[in-house]
């Protein structure tokens, strides 16, 4: 069973921003690896220890991102980051961008993380222990968007 829903806050900034104050696509990846970060964290295996206790990595397999709304400067966002699935040697990590003053979504974007070990890169099982400390933080869309708040479709 699922658990509460992992967010952070924070504003986008000037660095963020192209010259008309809108977010640039680019921003969307600081954000997702700040909330990725954070969650791993909140899981009690912060990326400062796992790869050592596992003795793996975590590569990026993919990255999709849809902007759906344009954030503008000092918007201040909630970005959301769950597990939502769990395969033998990846993970696929979802992400809701929110402007929590509209309720709506900014972006959405999701990453594959393949599990591989550390001399040669090859694909391994996903950690047992690993799976079950972030199993607390696995939604479906549909759950998540339900906790996040969001009102109204895509």
């Amino acid at each position: 069973m699922a658990g509460t829903l992992f967010t952070i806050d924070e504003y986008v900034r000037w660095s963020d921003v192209d010259y008309a104050g809108i977010i640039c696509y680019g921003a969307y990846v600081r954000f997702f690896e700040m909330a990725e970060t954070e969650l791993f964290r909140a899981a009690g295996e912060p990326y400062g220890q796992v790869f050592e206790r596992y003795d793996m990595w975590l590569p990026r397999r993919r990255l999709t991102c849809d902007f759906l709304w344009p954030a503008r400067l000092d918007h201040r966002l909630r970005v959301a980051a769950y597990f939502r699935h769990f395969g033998n040697s990846s993970v696929t990590l979802a992400f809701d961008v929110m402007h929590p003053g509209y309720q709506r979504l900014v972006a959405t974007g999701e990453e594959v993380l393949v599990c591989t070990d550390r001399r040669d890169l090859r694909p391994m099982r996903f950690p047992d222990p690993l799976r079950d400390a972030f199993a607390p933080f696995c939604f479906t869309h549909d759950e998540a968007r339900a906790q996040l708040g969001v009102v109204g479709e895509l």
